[in-house]
C-alpha cells in the first residue's frame, strides 16, 4: 500500500501532546491524518489533516471514526475497546490491537497477565473494591505499607498511592484496584519495543527515570540509564519477553524497577509512544514517533541507536497557579547549549499538568544532568 502523498488514511485516537508529536511526523511523510479527540482545544488540532470531535469511551463515536480510516492507532489507553474489535472484525487494521490494548487497560489483568506469563512483577492483590482492602489488613493478608493502583483509568500519577497507615485508605475511592508490594528500588527503568507486523523488532537504549516525590510524575529521563552493563541487558532482555508475550504491533513502553539486588521487576507497560522515549526526537537516529509510524504500517524499522547522550525534563504546571500560562523564562533556558523546549500547545495551565519537554543532549551525560537541573530551576510554568 502507498502510504505517502496518497488516499490512506491514519486515524489516531487521542489529540493529546503525543498525538501531536506522532504528527510531526506524519508531515513529514505526508501522510493523511485523522484525529478523535474530546476537546476542541486538543494539541494535535493544529497538526492533523481532518479533526473530530467526540468521546473515546464511546462505542458509535469510536466506532464510526474509525470506518473512515484504513489503519487505526491511539495515543491514549482510555477508549472504547469494544468498538475497536468490531471495526477489527470489520477489516480495519488496529494496532496495537485491541486485544493488547484490552489486558493493558486493567491493572488487575495487567499483573495476572505477567504471572501466567513468567514475567518477574511485585506481589500484588486485587480487589473488587476498596474498602475490602481493610478486611484484608485485619486478616492478616495485607501488610503495611503497600502501594495503592486504580484498575482503571490512572495517569501522570492520578490513580496511585502509597499507603503506610490505616489513616492513609480513608479518601481512597471505592473502585477496583490492587495493592502491591512495597519493592526497595535502585533505580525505575524502562525500555521502548517496537514490532511490526512482520515480526521485526527493535529495542530503545534503557533510560533511567526520576520521580517527582510529591506529584508522582517522571520529572528527569536519562539516556543512557547509568547502570551496569549486564544490569541493563536483563532489562532489555525482560522487555523483549513481554513484548514477545503481548505480540503487540507498534510501540511498548515497559516500565520496570532495579531492586537492591540488582533483579527487575516489571512494573507496568504502555502500548504508544511514551513519556520514558521523548528524548528521542533529539537524540536518536530514529524517534519513538517515527518508529511507531514504521511498525504499525509495516514499514522496516528505524536504527534505535542514540546520536548522543539525551535527558528530558518534564514542564508541568507550577503549584498555585491556575489559568493562562505563560514560560517564565524560556529565553534563559534557550541559550544553554543542547536544550530544545517542546511546547504542547495546552493554553490553561494547572498544578503539576504536563504542558511540555525539555530536551537537554550533550557527549557528557554528567553536563547533560547538570544542565537539566539549571534548566528545571530556571523555566517555570505559571500564568497571567
Amino acid at each position: 500500500m502507498n502510504f505517502f502523498s496518497s488516499t490512506f488514511k491514519l486515524g489516531i485516537l487521542g489529540g493529546g501532546q503525543l498525538g501531536k508529536m506522532l504528527l510531526y511526523d506524519t508531515r513529514k511523510f505526508d501522510i493523511y491524518t485523522s484525529v478523535l479527540d474530546s476537546s476542541n482545544e486538543a494539541p494535535s488540532k493544529v497538526a492533523c489533516n481532518e479533526f473530530h470531535l467526540g468521546d473515546l469511551m464511546d462505542y458509535d463515536a469510536v466506532y464510526n471514526f474509525g470506518k473512515q480510516v484504513d489503519v487505526l492507532t491511539f495515543e491514549i489507553e482510555n477508549v472504547n475497546v469494544n468498538a475497536l474489535e468490531a471495526l477489527e472484525k470489520e477489516g480495519v487494521k488496529v494496532y496495537p490491537s485491541s486485544k493488547t490494548l484490552k489486558t493493558i487497560q486493567n491493572k488487575g489483568k495487567q499483573k495476572l497477565f505477567y504471572r501466567d506469563h513468567d514475567i518477574p512483577t511485585a506481589e500484588f492483590s486485587r480487589f473488587a473494591y476498596a474498602s475490602e482492602i481493610l478486611d484484608a489488613i485485619n486478616n492478616g493478608g495485607l501488610k503495611f505499607p503497600f502501594v495503592w493502583k486504580s484498575a482503571q483509568f490512572g495517569y501522570d500519577g492520578n490513580g496511585v498511592k502509597i499507603i503506610r497507615t490505616e489513616s492513609d485508605l480513608k479518601d481512597l475511592p471505592n473502585v477496583e484496584c490492587i495493592t502491591e508490594e512495597m519493592i526497595p528500588f535502585k533505580n525505575e527503568l524502562a525500555v521502548i519495543v517496537a514490532r511490526n507486523s512482520n515480526g521485526e523488532v527493535a529495542t530503545y537504549p534503557v533510560v533511567e527515570m526520576e520521580f517527582h516525590p510529591e506529584a508522582n510524575q517522571v520529572e528527569y529521563v536519562i539516556c543512557p540509564a547509568r547502570i551496569d552493563k549486564k544490569v541493563a541487558e536483563k532489562a532489555t532482555g525482560i522487555a523483549l519477553k513481554v513484548s514477545q508475550a503481548f505480540n503487540h504491533v507498534g510501540l511498548l513502553a515497559v516500565e520496570m524497577f532495579q531492586t537492591k539486588d540488582d533483579e527487575i521487576l516489571v512494573n507496568e507497560v504502555a502500548p504508544r509512544p511514551h513519556n520514558s522515549g521523548h528524548h528521542t526526537i533529539e537524540s536518536s537516529y530514529t524517534s519513538q514517533f517515527e518508529q511507531h509510524l514504521r511498525a504499525i504500517l509495516n514499514l522496516p524499522l528505524g536504527k534505535t541507536d542514540s546520536k548522543v547522550g539525551g535527558i528530558m525534563v518534564n514542564l508541568v504546571g507550577a503549584e498555585g497557579y491556575t489559568g493562562n500560562v505563560v514560560y517564565k523564562n524560556i529565553e534563559d533556558i534557550m541559550k544553554m547549549p543542547g536544550v530544545t523546549p517542546h511546547i504542547y500547545g495546552k493554553k490553561q495551565t494547572r498544578p503539576f499538568r504536563k504542558m511540555g519537554h525539555v530536551t537537554i543532549v550533550n557527549e557528557d551525560l554528567n553536563e547533560a544532568r547538570r544542565i537539566a537541573e539549571e534548566v528545571k530551576n530556571t523555566i517555570k510554568v505559571i500564568c497571567e
